[in-house]
């Protein structure tokens, strides 16, 4: 595993984890980084190059003057696979990422070849249940003066405990995740801590610009329509942000898309079940029929 920088009219920061054949391209969600990955890139690389990047405002990549919002880090996709992939690639995207992979499938189809979807931000469905703390937390965020201060509060109690909360919202349970893999989270928070007034904007503009998109419902599945690739949907069954009820009904929008449902798994299985991830991805990788 490599570390590497690229100037995209700013300085981007990626993994490149080895590996022959097809690029593969790991995009993380919102607050995430390559970190995110960790667990399953090496694992990915008996199918293609694979690299993960840090999406502008996020992990080691500042802003910079281009912003952290959905659009241009749709953009900064699109040019880091031109730059980097070279190749239409297989982009695989979790939360966040997985509606840039979505939306870099609509919008440049020349890039992408096939699409791996996990646990994607996409939105709500009527009548599914919800949760209280997450809708709670995600209504605070979005107003501009208590998003600010909910974050300064929070920021408050240290790296440690940022990557703690996160990560217990995000999983079922996160003593499952290896622990080398959240030491590496760890340690990239308290980078970032060191620069955190910056960080709080560039996650509440990447937040907000992103629940935007994901009201316009029927502007989503405009887009979803115009994709082209083929793709694998992995949702785990018990996902607090993006609820599997969501999910389902974009696998009914695209009944070509193949969704696979992970048993008492949350909102980033490529943390907390990486082995049946991995599972699930590389016959789709392969091209032979997901199970």
């Amino acid at each position: 595993m490599l570390h590497r920088t690229l100037d995209l009219d700013g300085e981007v920061h990626y993994v490149d984890f080895g590996g022959e054949g097809r690029p593969v391209v790991l995009v993380h969600g919102l607050g995430g980084s390559y970190a995110n990955w960790l667990s399953v890139g090496p694992g990915l690389t008996e199918h293609g190059h694979v690299f993960a990047l840090d999406l502008s405002g996020h992990g080691r990549t500042r802003s910079q003057g281009r912003g952290a919002r959905v659009s241009a880090n749709r953009r900064l996709l699109g040019r880091f696979l031109e730059a980097v992939a070279r190749e239409p690639a297989v982009v695989v995207g979790n939360s966040m990422g997985g509606y840039l992979a979505l939306e870099e499938g609509a919008t440049e189809p020349e890039k992408v070849h096939s699409l791996v979807l996990v646990d994607p931000a996409v939105p709500i469905v009527r009548g599914a249940l919800f949760d209280l703390e997450v809708s709670a937390l995600f209504a605070a965020l979005t107003l501009p003066l208590v998003g600010r201060a909910l974050l300064r509060f929070r920021a408050r109690r240290g790296p440690e405990e940022i990557v703690h909360d996160l990560l217990a919202l995000c999983c079922v349970e996160p003593s499952r995740i290896d622990p080398a893999v959240y030491s590496a989270h760890l340690a990239l928070a308290r980078e970032r801590f060191l620069r955190a007034a910056e960080g709080r904007r560039d996650f509440l503009e990447a937040q907000r610009s992103l629940m935007g998109r994901l009201l316009r419902r029927r502007r989503f599945y405009s887009m979803v329509a115009r994709v082209r690739a083929k793709a694998l949907i992995v949702e785990g069954e018990r996902d607090r942000l993006v609820r599997v009820e969501a999910v389902r009904a974009l696998a009914a929008a695209r009944p070509d898309f193949t969704l696979v449902v992970l048993a008492d798994v949350g909102h980033v299985p490529q943390l907390e079940a990486p082995a049946r991830f991995l599972a699930a991805v590389r016959p789709f990788l392969a091209g032979r029929a997901v199970a």
